[in-house]
């Protein structure tokens, strides 16, 4: 099969009321690029009649090679099968309900095309220049305060980390070893990516609610996932930061009591000088947590290289060979 230009991975839940206008207004827009181009809607165990539209699309127009399977898995198992599927030389992901607008994938695949030194493009609603139209408070509250956190927790910051909306040059994407099935693969990315050594660049975005279909995001599970997320990818500045806590306490309470002392009125039954003991040692130990956050964080970033390199390694054999799903 010759390879496409452009792959849109769109994963989708319960999107009956938006599939095929959503195929369709992609479609659009790509053709007026004159790019040849994929479209890979993802069928995430839906069970409202989404994965009928999608066959029927797909007898309709070869372009349109949909990925099904009979349970829901999440958006993060959703978007690997997407991009396993993807042949493109760029591969981009859009959101079923296109709260971004099919524009932004042109725009994002067209910052590539013109800077090769560029792996990923993130729609940014965040960022200078981004604004978002009608999103519900709560959502828009949930989805602020954790870019924010997550902007200080990634080794390199960007204002918009959480969003699906992003372009891939398709040989960069291909050099990730992803895991994740929830939400929290946007991050996953994002770790890797920047482990690697990728260019990530953020580009404006307007994002917008939705005009059909009910909204998949929950607050309690996204919150989890994001926490979980910082935890492990800064482990020793938590630690760190926890164990600074309890050491300045330690030390402000031992003064206290050298102070009582001076003034001989020192009782060591106090139970003070138990408070201060078990702050100190939290401290120590949250010190030492903090060190080995830190040997585990470098025998991460070891394995995603090692792991990377092996997908290499494995794809230029398969090309060799002529298996690759992906030549030409």
């Amino acid at each position: 099969m010759q390879r496409p230009d452009v792959t849109i991975v769109i994963p989708m839940f319960q999107e009956v009321e938006n599939a095929a206008d959503t195929v369709a207004a992609i479609a659009g827009v790509l053709e007026r690029e004159g790019w040849s181009f994929e479209l890979v809607p993802v069928n995430d165990g839906s069970s409202d009649g989404t994965a009928n539209v999608l066959e029927r699309l797909a007898a309709e127009d070869p372009r349109v090679r949909p990925v099904s399977y009979e349970h829901n898995r999440g958006r993060g198992y959703a978007l690997r099968q997407g991009f396993n599927a993807a042949c493109g030389r760029y591969v981009a992901a859009l959101d079923a309900d296109l709260s971004y607008t099919p524009d932004h994938a042109v725009r994002m695949i067209r910052m590539l095309i013109e800077d090769p030194e560029t792996d990923i493009v993130l729609a940014s609603p965040y960022m200078p220049g981004g604004r978002v139209d009608g999103v519900p408070l709560i959502r828009l509250f949930f989805s602020r305060t954790g870019n924010w956190i997550l902007r200080r927790t990634l080794t390199r910051p960007v204002y918009t980390s959480t969003g699906v909306v992003r372009a891939y040059r398709g040989d960069a994407l291909r050099r990730l070893e992803l895991t994740s099935d929830g939400k929290e693969i946007h991050l996953e990315i994002l770790s890797e990516a920047m482990i690697l050594g990728m260019r990530i660049v953020e580009m404006p975005a307007v994002l917008a609610s939705r005009k059909k279909g009910s909204s998949k995001f929950r607050p309690r599970s996204t919150v989890t996932s994001h926490l979980v997320f910082s935890m492990l990818e800064r482990p020793a500045a938590i630690f760190a930061a926890l164990a600074a806590v309890l050491m300045l306490a330690s030390l402000g309470l031992g003064a206290y009591l050298l102070a009582v002392y001076f003034e001989g009125n020192l009782n060591p039954e106090r139970p003070l000088m138990t408070i201060m003991v078990l702050l100190f040692l939290g401290g120590a130990v949250g010190m030492s947590f903090a060190l080995l956050g830190m040997q585990l964080v470098g025998l991460r970033r070891q394995m995603v290289r090692m792991q990377s390199e092996l997908r290499g390694m494995r794809d230029t054999i398969e090309a060799v060979r002529g298996t690759s799903p992906h030549d030409d």
